[in-house]
């Protein structure tokens, strides 16, 4: 046995030195590509195809999901080389919104926690950093309704979406439920743990705080405290998980976008974002919808939300497959335009992995 362990684990120092190398080589050809192209060394288009071809081609047994975050750490390391790059994200430590942001880009990066989704557009606006990372909406609370509003009126376009899986857990300083008297955390968190406290927890008070990176934070100052948070705030304050997935809903999803100056070339499977107006009268909301289905596009989300500058006008948010620059998109899209009283393309990008 002690022999065939020992055999196995030079064939694993082996392969860790092929891994290596080729990584190494890797990451020579992506800083020889740095010195060729202009701009970001980010490109969302490229990852995608990148990221979809090895999922295709993944054996096993390794999951999709550790492959995925694999590579983005590679791809995120060889990027560094070419440029440093700066993602600007909505605060503090420790929350969904910064464990998005790494599950895109990866650890390399410069992280910058803001305080509030119009901070992450400002700072973006004035070129204080390169990217954004902003919630746009939960599977089980709806829309981030402060989100559309500032893409309605923001230059930025949206070059990439991330799809979060959203697990909460019940962090402390020590073991088991004993003696908890309180539980902080961001209001949706603990709408969305609602049931679990109720069964688990009945007698413990809830305090709603900013954000979970801030639950985790007060939970870390006193032994008598938790925080609804997720993995992330636990490793960032040292703080036990006591109970895992305690959200009510399992397949509890949150859709975040990425915004910058410009968003991403096709990629092959890509989404578009529009924001479509038009007047107040019967039948307008289909006169605008039926170019789209007469051309094969399918529709993945419409919403609506009132505009602020007219009583009873609504702005419909509407996410098609395709990209802007497809020609059918883009016929489309000239055939709306004459039914509408506001026609703004946030974004086209590539179409998020699950």
């Amino acid at each position: 046995m002690d022999a065939e362990l020992a055999r196995l684990r030079q064939r694993i120092d082996a392969i860790d030195d092929r891994i290596l190398e080729l990584a190494s080589e890797r990451a020579r050809l992506a800083q020889a590509i740095g010195h060729l192209k202009n701009g970001s060394a980010y490109r969302p288009e490229r990852e995608a195809q990148v990221v979809r071809r090895l999922l295709a081609a993944n054996p096993g047994p390794l999951p999709a999901e550790a492959v995925e975050r694999l590579y983005r750490e590679l791809m995120s390391a060889c990027r560094a080389l070419e440029q440093p790059l700066s993602v600007a994200y909505l605060g503090p430590p420790g929350t969904f919104s910064e464990a998005a942001t790494i599950k895109q880009f990866g650890h390399a990066v410069q992280t910058v926690p803001l305080a509030s989704i119009d901070e992450v557009f400002r700072t973006l606006e004035r070129d204080g950093v390169q990217f954004g990372v902003v919630p746009v909406e939960n599977s089980t609370e709806g829309a981030v309704n402060r989100t559309l509003d500032l893409l309605l009126t923001s230059p930025l376009k949206i070059c990439g979406e991330i799809l979060l899986r959203v697990r909460q857990h019940l962090i402390r300083q020590v073991d088991g439920l004993e003696g908890l008297q309180v539980v902080y955390s961001h209001a949706q968190s603990l709408a969305q743990c609602h049931e679990w406290l109720n069964q688990n927890l009945p007698q413990a008070t809830r305090i709603r705080v900013a954000s979970n990176g801030e639950a985790a934070r007060m939970a870390a100052e006193d032994p008598k405290a938790a925080a609804v948070a997720g993995e992330i705030a636990a490793e960032r304050y040292g703080l036990k998980i006591v109970a895992r997935d305690i959200e009510d809903e399992p397949n509890n999803t949150t859709r975040f976008l990425v915004l910058s100056q410009r968003d991403a070339a096709p990629s092959g499977q890509d989404k578009t974002s529009l924001a479509l107006s038009t007047k107040n009268k019967p039948g307008t909301l289909l006169t605008l919808l039926t170019p789209f289905a007469r051309n094969g596009i399918s529709l993945t989300k419409l919403e609506s939300r009132p505009m602020r500058n007219g009583l009873w006008e609504y702005v419909f948010f509407v996410d098609i497959e395709g990209h802007r620059l497809d020609d059918r998109v883009e016929a489309t899209l000239t055939e709306v335009e004459p039914h509408t009283t506001l026609l703004k393309v946030l974004g086209s990008y590539p179409v998020a992995t699950n």
